[in-house]
């Protein structure tokens, strides 16, 4: 059978790619990609040399590729790259940008010319963001990610609610979020200089790499500069391509990458999502006779019981039904999750049913 396009092109999985990135991606097969993470040009249009009250000169953005003829060149070039991304993603597949208010609101309005379907914008609250120091405006201290679908049919998209709520202290994790700009040692310097003017901490590329992909995903970066995405893929075990037009970047990128340890395969598992666990039904510990019909159920403190029917019902005096639905009809309640509700006498404990419930998908995992 004669192979199909996409599958005579293999993917350059763990390099980094120098050209056009709207070329490069346009040589990529179609729907191979998981996740796209984008730092495009900011388009910074800056009008002069920046100085401190000392007059020194602030080490701001006024690099080449920065730099724009005009607004509608700029909306060319966001357009073109975005069409070149939609295309590689997988049905199923996100897209990251980040930009800082001079661009971010052109590429968002490009995003959904082109059907992708905006999940969330993202602030980045910066901890320690540079001063105004002409001190004729507010400090600009946040910079905007959007997060967004291929389009509004994608439903089935990755998102590791749990592992994001356990690393917010396990409480839901908010769109906004307070991280430190680069700088330190993971700053990557080349003669005691900046390697790169707009490198990216790699606690927010974790961030975003761990909210919306698991294990082995294949995540593109088109321009890749510093190769902080591919960095923290490596450590994560992600797959990354890497996307870069300039000669000095790719070969900065190149050595930083080269020293990066990938975590043990031990501490790169997170809390799944509840979607993603497989289905249980109650009436599974039924038939595997963990809880036998006419055992006793008991709600917290013993204040409402019920007993266990042949078919995985559950049935107290004046009502009979799942154990959520009547979790939910002894408490008067419009719902209720029968798993955590639920608990059985087991000596001098009360051990909840879900307990029953993580055995057999352990075993499922095992197997």
């Amino acid at each position: 059978m004669a192979r199909t396009k996409a599958e005579k092109i293999e993917l350059p999985l763990d390099q980094i790619l120098q050209g056009d990135c709207i070329e490069l991606m346009n040589s990529l097969p179609e729907k191979s990609i998981d996740v796209i993470f984008a730092d495009p040009p900011y388009n910074m249009q800056l009008g002069g040399d920046l100085h401190r009250p000392d007059n020194s000169k602030v080490d701001a953005v006024t690099d080449h590729w920065d730099q724009f003829d005009s607004f509608d060149a700029y909306d060319k070039f966001t357009a073109d790259w975005l069409m070149a991304a939609q295309r590689i993603l997988k049905d199923n597949g996100t897209i990251w940008v980040i930009g800082s208010y001079h661009n971010i609101f052109r590429v968002g309005a490009k995003l959904q010319d082109l059907g992708y379907w905006i999940l969330n914008d993202v602030i980045w609250r910066k901890s320690n963001p540079m001063p105004n120091f002409k001190g004729t405006r507010f400090t600009n201290a946040h910079e905007t990610m959007i997060w967004a679908g291929k389009s509004d049919k994608a439903r089935r998209y990755t998102f590791n609610y749990n592992a994001m709520k356990a690393l917010n202290g396990d409480v839901q994790m908010r769109s906004d979020w307070t991280l430190p700009i680069c700088n330190g040692n993971e700053r990557v310097r080349v003669d005691g200089q900046k390697g790169h003017s707009t490198q990216k901490p790699e606690a927010l590329l974790h961030r975003v790499i761990l909210s919306s992909t698991n294990q082995g995903d294949i995540i593109l970066d088109p321009f890749f500069g510093s190769g902080t995405t591919g960095a923290v893929a490596k450590r994560l075990d992600r797959r990354f391509i890497g996307l870069e037009r300039e000669t000095k970047y790719v070969e900065l990128a190149t050595n930083r990458i080269k020293n990066i340890e990938p975590l043990d395969d031990s501490a790169l598992k997170v809390t799944p999502a509840k979607r993603q666990e497989p289905r249980v039904a109650f009436g599974t510990l039924v038939e595997r006779g963990m809880l036998k019909p006419g055992t006793k159920l008991y709600g917290p403190n013993k204040r409402h019981a019920a007993t266990v029917r042949t078919d995985g019902t559950l049935a107290v005096k004046d009502h009979t039904g799942s154990i959520h639905q009547v979790g939910a009809h002894v408490q008067n309640a419009p719902s209720c999750n029968g798993w955590t509700y639920w608990h059985v006498e087991n000596g001098n404990q009360m051990v909840p049913i879900d307990a029953f419930r993580q055995k057999i998908r352990s075993e499922m995992a095992a197997n």
